[in-house]
């Protein structure tokens, strides 16, 4: 009997330590680091548990107890030890040397990543992941980044897959340093720490159509800030641009109908952007608005969201048929056949001959035939202010200057629209700039443009121009005529402020601060670096010594 009851006990036991090891196992996984790269040869011991040697790879796979401590890795002679007791989650990656490269904006020195979900942290009690969360999100309610930040790093570099705003609100975070940032420098780093946040959201979050159109709009606002220092020129820019660009177009290609509406925007103007500085040709340009187009129209078919809906009609389609018909792409052939059949059918409707006038004269098809019947048309129809505007195009492309001024002085009498007008005023400023070299009255109806419409980029360039042209006759001596040249730099500074000036406006920009005064011309004169100088004569302006 007694034997009996001690094969029955050692039996229990058996099975007892069975279930007690079954339920202690636990596999911990993950790659070892040396100086960012994967590290072989690392050997990887579990504390209560097993031991195994990296590979190439850098990863370890390794059985452990439920109450295993730490993990001790070990390169030749020299250990370190991973203190994983109350963490929750079976991956950690360790830095044996430098930093995880994940990206992070700064390592937070312990060399762990914890991939466990909020919910699983908080199942888990993980108390280094509670604590910094609770300090950071209360600071982050008051406003107070500085304080949420240092906790805001640990949550970002050790539990990058904990929440989702670790990202969102570090967005915010992050734009405000870069809005308060004092030099481009500074400005510059912290962008690129803000673009790695939107990768490391993807990686850990997905979403990657949705967060690289974020991406890209972050990096255009912030790279192409007006208020920079010194604003991009010459291979920075296009740089700047082809960044933007590439992550507009992998976005819409992966969100299809379910793009936000003004990626649509954004990616047209950095494709005619770079068309303008000869890095996409003319076939792409044509091709991407008509992406662009059909994206829209099918999200205004789908119906989904009235607001979405109404955001692409009345913003960006206008926008997006302006960007392209201005950008010099267009094909005047292809619209002219287009609007030739549609002209025939709406021959007696004003309305849409005048938005066919307008859509050839932003495509630049104004030579054309049909623009010329479109013309004569609307003028019979409705002998309007917009339709005597169009009549004065005609007689100018026509060289009769009496006509073409008599047409013009009409429609900019009987214009009571202010957009339109400050247009007439703009174009009939080029018209007496281009057709008799009036300077001074040019820069008049200039100025009359801008002061109906302060944004109208083309009017500051049309006043640069002026300036330029103005310094071959300028009286004076060398550096007089020179300095008209600075003048002439801050109306396309001004007008590069501007996405449809802004590739023009820096490129006269750089052209022309070859002609510059000297320093040794400027040192004769007694005039220093960003002092007032005033450039007198008809031109009667004031602007800032620079070489």
């Amino acid at each position: 009997m007694k034997a009996i009851l001690r094969i029955s006990l050692l039996v229990a036991a058996v099975v007892m330590v069975g279930i007690t090891v079954a339920q202690a196992q636990r596999v911990i996984k993950g790659t070892v680091y040396m100086d960012g790269e994967p590290a072989a040869g690392i050997t990887v011991e579990a504390h209560k548990g097993g031991e195994m040697l990296t590979s190439f790879d850098g990863k370890y796979e390794v059985e452990a107890d439920e109450k295993t401590k730490y993990i001790r890795f070990t390169f030749i002679d020299e250990s370190k030890k991973l203190d994983i007791e109350g963490k929750s989650g079976d991956v950690f990656d360790f830095a044996f040397t430098g930093s995880i490269p994940s990206g992070d904006e700064e390592d937070a020195g312990s060399g762990e990543v914890n991939l466990g979900t909020h919910d699983e942290l908080m199942k888990a009690q993980d108390l280094d992941y509670l604590n910094n969360l609770s300090l950071y999100t209360e600071f982050y309610k008051q406003g107070d980044y500085k304080s949420a930040q240092p906790h805001w790093k640990v949550l970002y570099n050790q539990y990058p897959k904990s929440t989702r705003n670790i990202y969102t609100q570090g967005a915010k975070m992050l734009e405000s340093k870069i809005e308060n940032a004092k030099t481009d420098a500074e400005r510059d780093e912290l962008i690129d720490q803000y673009m790695k946040l939107y990768d490391k959201r993807i990686k850990y979050f997905g979403e990657e159509g949705f967060v690289l159109g974020r991406k890209g709009t972050s990096w255009l606002k912030y790279k192409l800030d007006p208020d920079r220092d010194k604003a991009q020129e010459g291979e920075a820019l296009k740089a700047v641009h082809k960044s933007g660009y590439e992550w507009f177009a992998k976005s819409i290609k992966l969100q299809g109908e379910e793009t936000e509406p003004p990626i649509l925007l954004l990616y047209m103007q950095t494709t005619v952007a770079l068309f303008k500085l000869g890095e996409l040709p003319k076939e792409q340009v044509v091709k991407n608005y008509e992406e662009s187009m059909s994206i829209a129209n099918a999200i205004i078919a789908a119906n989904e969201d009235e607001d979405k809906v109404k955001q692409t009609q009345e913003t960006v389609i206008p926008f997006i048929e302006n960007i392209f018909g201005k950008s010099g792409a267009a094909d005047c052939e292809a619209l002219v056949n287009i609007y030739s059949v549609q002209f025939q059918e709406n021959a007696d409707d004003a309305d849409f001959i005048k938005s066919m006038l307008r859509r050839l004269a932003r495509a630049k098809c104004t030579d054309s035939e049909l623009f010329e019947q479109g013309t004569n048309r609307l003028y019979d129809l409705d002998p309007s202010a917009e339709a005597a505007f169009n009549m004065a195009r005609r007689y100018m492309r026509k060289d009769d200057v009496e006509n073409a001024k008599k047409y013009y002085k009409q429609a900019m009498e009987q214009e009571t629209d202010q957009e339109l007008l400050s247009t007439y005023y703009y174009e009939y400023g080029v018209f007496v700039f281009v057709k008799e070299n009036a300077l001074s009255e040019a820069r008049n109806y200039a100025r009359k443009a801008l002061a109906i419409n302060p944004e109208y980029c083309e009017a500051y360039m049309l006043i640069g121009d002026i300036y330029v042209a103005a310094s071959r006759s300028f009286s004076g001596t060398d550096l007089e005529k020179s300095a008209v040249f600075w003048l002439a730099s801050d109306y396309y500074a001004k007008a590069r402020r501007y996405e449809d000036c802004s590739i023009d406006a820096s490129s006269k920009i750089a052209q022309y601060k070859k002609y510059f005064p000297n320093k040794e011309e400027a040192f004769m004169e007694g005039l220093q670096e960003g002092t007032t100088y005033k450039v007198e004569g008809w031109i009667n302006e004031s602007t800032k010594v620079r070489f």
